[in-house]
This record gives C-alpha cells, structure tokens and sequence, in this order.
C-alpha cells in the first residue's frame, strides 16, 4: 500500500509517515506532484498557519495534484490542518482561500480554552441521506477517544463526525478530513488509519 504524504513544510510529516510505516504501509514524503497522484492514499498533513500552508502547497504544485487526485476518485486524508485547507476558506491569517474540495469555512475557536489541546471523544453524526453526496470510502467507525491541537474549526455541511459540537470529521466525495491528530492518538489512531489503509 502507497502513502503519499503531502510535504509542503508542514510540521508533522515525520510522525504520520511514522504511524502508517508501522502499521506496514510503504510510506514516502511527497514533493512531487506526480507522487501524489500515483499513491493508493494520499495525506494532507499540517501544522502550522493556513496562509504559509497555502503557499508551500502552491509553491510545489500539490494543490492542482490534489484537485486532480480528488477528482479522479484517489482516496484523501487531510489531518487537522489538512482538513481545514481543504475548505473553501479560513478566517485565519485575515482570510485565506482553501483548496475548495469541501464545503465550508474554518473559523477561529470561540468558546473554551484556546487552543483546544488534548483528548476528547469523537462521535458520527447521524447518516446523510442516501442522496448526499457520496461518502469518501475511508471512514471507519468513531466512538472513541483521539488527541486534538487547534485553534480553528470547520463549519461544514460535510461534518461527519463531531467532538464536543466542534467539526472533527468531515468528507466529501473521496475526500476525508479529520481535526483530530490520529498519528497521536495511541491505539485509538492506529486502529483509524488501518481502517483508511484497509479502505484505499
């Protein structure tokens, strides 16, 4: 199984290269569009500010490489602020245009500590109906307990999954997208992944 990891500069390529190559999965740092496009899954990672995200993913291309991906039927997995740039805009950084695969915008956290940093349970929100859009073909079953570090939000009607009434999941077509940090969620993020690996 291929995984491609988007490396725009993002700050956790490493740890999530790390989670699906112990799981078994032939995992690579991807720079070059066309890694992108080739992998059985690609990964949208990211740490970091949504404008400087942007332009490491214009910068080398990745952006039309995962409008193409999507497009094509490729499964996708965006990883916190991987899920957040695959929105049509964020309020951060005094506004910036996202990568428009999903529906929505990112919006600052308003309530609560922010960041929102630590465990907190994640559950699916009742089922679209079956005239919804398709779902991605990655999602495994929630119910569980997965570690979060972020600011910002999604507010999406492609929510599939929420933690504490705060967007956690989100898809679109083959698009998955997760605020919570699965590379960092123990067992509970191992058993995620090996679901979207078993899923691709």
């Amino acid at each position: 199984m291929r995984v491609a990891v988007c490396d725009y500069g993002a700050g956790n390529v490493r740890s999530v290269l790390a989670a699906f190559t112990r799981l078994g999965a032939d995992a690579r740092s991807a720079h070059d569009p066309d890694d992108v496009l080739a992998a059985d899954l690609a990964v949208l990672p990211g740490v970091g500010s949504a404008a400087s995200a942007m332009r490491g993913l214009r910068e080398r291309g990745l952006d039309a490489a995962l409008h193409t991906r999507v497009a094509a039927g490729g499964r996708t997995l965006g990883i916190c602020l991987g899920l957040q740039l695959a929105l049509e805009e964020s309020e951060e950084d005094g506004g910036v245009l996202g990568l428009a695969i999903l529906p929505g915008r990112a919006v600052r956290l308003r309530e609560g500590r922010v960041p929102r940093i630590g465990w907190a349970p994640v559950e699916p929100v009742p089922a679209r109906p079956e005239s919804a859009r398709a779902d991605s073909g990655l999602v495994p079953s929630f119910g569980e307990a997965f570690y979060f570090a972020h600011s910002y939000a999604a507010e999406t009607p492609a929510a599939t999954a929420h933690s504490e009434e705060i967007v956690a999941a989100a898809e679109e077509g083959c698009f998955l997208g997760v605020q919570f940090h699965p590379e960092k969620s123990g067992a509970a993020g191992a058993r995620f992944l090996a679901g979207c690996l078993s899923r691709a």
